[in-house]
């Protein structure tokens, strides 16, 4: 296989020819072909041969097309096997349109789903149909998609809908949409959508605790949310504790260069980085980082976050892995990729508040500097890393059981895409005797937020 395909993983996906075009292509006697979605970085497939032609000549040297037309695009799904049964990381060719099956029916709904891989959904009578992959609304043509996918879905189904459900984040192009319907609106926290979409599997009513992680969601104080446990029901939840609270250094741009996220915590466990001189530092472009630091300190474009995936970017720069992505989450699944069996963990601080508590990564943070200062494989690292995290989640969910007696527990956010970290911590969660649900007919990430979004509106309402 050329190392230009998958660089920087353990696996690779796989799929057998699934249409008589494909046959024809194989029976000339090739053994396999590398494939790859018809679209440009950040815009919806081409799937009109017109279309294709004019939006795809840079970068395809032959056209194969056919005297059939497709009627609506529709990206290949993507899964991942977790304990003997498919893990969704995109849902959608092969397996939409059929229904998620509630156990309560109602008005019809449209839920928006969120800005990254979006899906909608629509709701009718007790089958919630989530839509195909839309990809990440972003731009003209990718809302243009979606919109497309909804009146798609509402002529095929005959769904009118009587309400419209969306993320709380002001400037996503999904709320946007939403908030121009004609119909009564509602609301929906990101991360409670997360939690409400395993339970819509499930067909939970709670209460019941949640632990919710991925890389970006908007809170209802503002700041960016990302490491929540969360005590639900279908009515609403309680914030019961977080990942502590750090900048995102130049906002958005921490994503696509995670170095950032390294500087920033470095210097909150270390102090100031411009005196050390030490081989945690090599991979980090100190000289960008002054000029950052005097804007984080004033706290120009610097939001607030409690996010997991930015931490988990934060170890994959120290560790040289990545300080730039070319895709969403690239420094976090090359750090799980990276990870070799090794024992042990890293400390982490617990801080008490009202009613709620709060993880303090920096013990973390100067324990993984130290193991790279002696020398230690990256490979250990990461996997000490991803232990520590997992004690992290089951320390949470135990502090939580003690006060509310509760041990029914609902795993969801992107970061539950990572099979070492899902693994380590099913097993010490059902070893403390919790009763674990994952999503599996809809992805973790925000591919499934529709269907949480659409629960709760059908449950609860709109004005």
């Amino acid at each position: 296989m050329a190392p230009s395909v998958a660089p920087g993983h353990k696996t690779l996906g796989v799929m057998l020819p699934y249409t008589p075009l494909h046959h024809l292509l194989m029976s000339d006697g090739l053994e396999c072909l590398v494939m790859t979605s018809g679209n440009v970085s950040d815009e919806p497939i081409a799937y009109k041969d017109a279309e294709a032609l004019e939006r795809l000549r840079g970068i395809a040297d032959y056209f194969l097309v056919h005297n059939r037309a497709i009627h609506m695009r529709c990206d290949d799904s993507v899964l991942k096997p977790f304990r003997g049964a498919p893990l969704f990381i995109r849902r959608s060719r092969g397996y939409v349109p059929h229904p998620v099956k509630l156990r309560w029916g109602g008005r019809m709904v449209l839920a928006c789903g969120a800005e990254l891989k979006n899906t909608f959904c629509l709701t009718k009578g007790e089958y919630a149909f989530v839509g195909h992959h839309i990809g990440d609304l972003e731009n003209f043509e990718t809302l243009r998609s979606f919109q497309e996918g909804i009146e798609h879905f509402k002529r095929l189904f005959e769904i009118e809908p009587e309400v419209v459900a969306y993320d709380l984040h002001p400037n996503y192009l999904s709320t946007r949409y939403a908030l121009e319907l004609d119909l009564p609106k509602v609301g929906v926290q990101h991360h409670f959508a997360h939690a409400l979409s395993c339970m819509a599997e499930h067909g939970l009513e709670g209460p019941l605790l949640a632990a919710v992680m991925d890389g970006t969601g908007y809170g209802t104080d503002g700041a960016v949310w990302g490491c929540e446990f969360l005590e639900v029901t279908l009515g609403g939840y309680r914030r019961l504790g977080h990942l502590r609270y750090i900048p995102m250094p130049g906002g958005e741009r921490a994503i696509k260069e995670p170095w950032r996220m390294a500087a920033v915590y470095l210097e909150r466990a270390l102090g100031d980085l411009s005196s050390l001189m030490a081989p945690f530092l090599r991979h980090l472009p100190m000289d960008r980082w002054e000029l950052l630091r005097k804007a984080v300190r004033a706290g120009i474009n610097a939001p607030l976050c409690s996010s997991m995936g930015r931490l988990f970017d934060a170890v994959s720069s120290l560790l040289g892995v990545r300080q730039e992505v070319n895709y969403e989450g690239q420094a976090a699944i090359e750090l799980e990729q990276l990870a070799e069996e090794a024992e042990g963990r890293y400390p982490f601080s617990v801080l008490e508040g009202e009613g709620s508590f709060v993880f303090d990564p920096d013990p973390l943070i100067v324990a993984v500097a130290e193991e790279i200062q002696r020398g230690t494989p990256p490979g250990v690292i990461s996997m000490r890393f991803h232990r520590t995290v997992a004690e992290m989640v089951m320390e949470a969910l135990r502090r939580m059981r003690d006060e509310s007696g509760l041990q029914e527990v609902v795993l969801s956010g992107g970061v539950f895409q990572n099979l070492l970290l899902l693994r380590l911590i099913c097993e010490g969660l059902e070893r403390d005797g919790f009763r674990v649900y994952l999503q599996r007919q809809v992805p973790p990430n925000d591919g499934g937020i529709s269907l949480g979004q659409a629960l709760y509106a059908l449950c609860n309402g709109g004005g």
